[in-house]
């Protein structure tokens, strides 16, 4: 199969879908690799080590105009919209609920889709999401370190212990891999930090993951006032059901807080967990509501994308050979949970959430692919 690697362009975006030791195990199995000029610069990899690792480097239209699959990082861009065609295998994240206009593309192309979010594993957790998940978590609370400073508007705390001083208390929604990034580097730093979430077996497990300056909390109305009224960084990891009329925080609760403490939204669901969050990028990253500051970049792991690049091309690749060895429609057959990330398919909607959110009608995956 021959796979095409494009130059990500949504902005301050610098990960790279593929890295050359990743080109060198597409070859090694027969494949072609085409990458962009420049794709791999943002993350320290340069023209040359793709073309020693076998890799073809060339233009963007060469390399959609040579791809059976694209495999890249983030959604498809409107400059982007044009190279969609017929059959053409599109490996990314896509978060096609965030975005109609993506949407209806991609269903008018007849495009197969694969979304990296979406797929599961046999526990019914996201494992394509999970290393993007714990960067995120991490990156926002060294956000948190950076926006508390004074010099940026912040209160001027240093999220760090000190002697004697009282330590700041970090709150952080959610104790998936999120919220466990972000309180294992808050709680290693000698702040109080306190978790809430409403599944006990989360909680159960980052008992024995973090120290005991973590405060393991069930997340009920109750003890979410009692949290904003004590937190100087409010921390929120997880995501919002984009169906859901309501908020988890809404603008009044903002006032239970100190002024000049720092919101970190991770999730970065425009009014979603957190009713005054909107998507913000890193060249402008915070904003003020009601006193509060708000910090809700929606590519956080993009500002560390060496790391950020490795981390996602150890998960990814293994998905994105098997559809290359196997071809898309018998990878998504023999592959239930590969199957879990197909969003289009030919002209058909194959993911449940976009349907509702803009009343498309919605294909099962299994019928889409003829599967009895």
């Amino acid at each position: 199969m021959r796979i095409g690697v494009p130059k990500e362009i949504k902005k301050n975006e610098y990960r790279v879908a593929l890295t050359p030791r990743g080109v060198e195990e597409f070859t090694a199995s027969g494949h072609d690799v085409f990458i962009e000029k420049d794709a791999g610069k943002g993350s320290g990899y340069s023209d040359e080590s793709y073309k020693e690792a076998g890799a073809i480097i060339t233009d963007i239209d060469e390399v959609y105009e040579k791809a059976e699959m694209i495999y890249k990082v983030k959604e498809i861009l409107p400059p982007e919209y044009a190279y969609m065609k017929e059959n053409l295998i599109v490996f990314t994240y896509l978060h096609s609920n965030g975005n109609r206009e993506m949407t209806d593309v991609l269903l008018n192309s007849k495009v197969v889709a694969i979304a990296y979010e979406d797929i599961e594993d046999e526990y019914g957790m996201f494992p394509l999401l999970k290393p993007m998940s714990e960067l995120a978590g991490k990156g926002g609370f060294i956000a948190a370190i950076n926006f508390s400073q004074s010099i940026h508007s912040g209160n001027g705390l240093m999220l760090a212990r000190v002697i004697g001083v009282k330590p700041a208390t970090v709150a952080i929604i959610g104790a998936g891999s999120a919220g466990l990034g972000a309180a294992e580097l808050a709680s290693a730093m000698g702040n109080r930090v306190v978790i809430l979430d409403i599944d006990m077996d989360k909680l159960e497990e980052a008992k024995f993951k973090l120290p005991l300056n973590v405060e393991l909390l069930y997340s009920n109305r109750s003890n979410l006032v009692e949290t904003l009224k004590e937190a100087d960084v409010l921390i929120n990891c997880i995501l919002w059901n984009k169906n859901s009329k309501g908020h988890l925080i809404y603008r009044d609760d903002l006032k239970l807080m100190k002024p000049g403490s720092l919101i970190v939204d991770v999730a970065c669901d425009e009014k979603g967990a957190i009713e005054t969050s909107r998507p913000t990028s890193h060249d402008q990253p915070v904003y003020m509501e009601e006193g509060i500051q708000h910090y809700v970049v929606d590519n956080i792991p993009a500002a560390f994308p060496r790391t950020a690049t490795q981390s996602l091309g150890n998960i990814t690749l293994p998905y994105a050979l098997e559809i290359a060895n196997k071809g898309a429609e018998k990878a998504l057959n023999e592959n239930e949970y590969l199957r879990k990330g197909l969003c289009f398919y030919k002209g058909k909607l194959t993911i449940k959430e976009t349907a509702m959110k803009f009343s498309i009608e919605y294909t099962d995956p299994k019928d889409a692919l003829g599967i009895i």
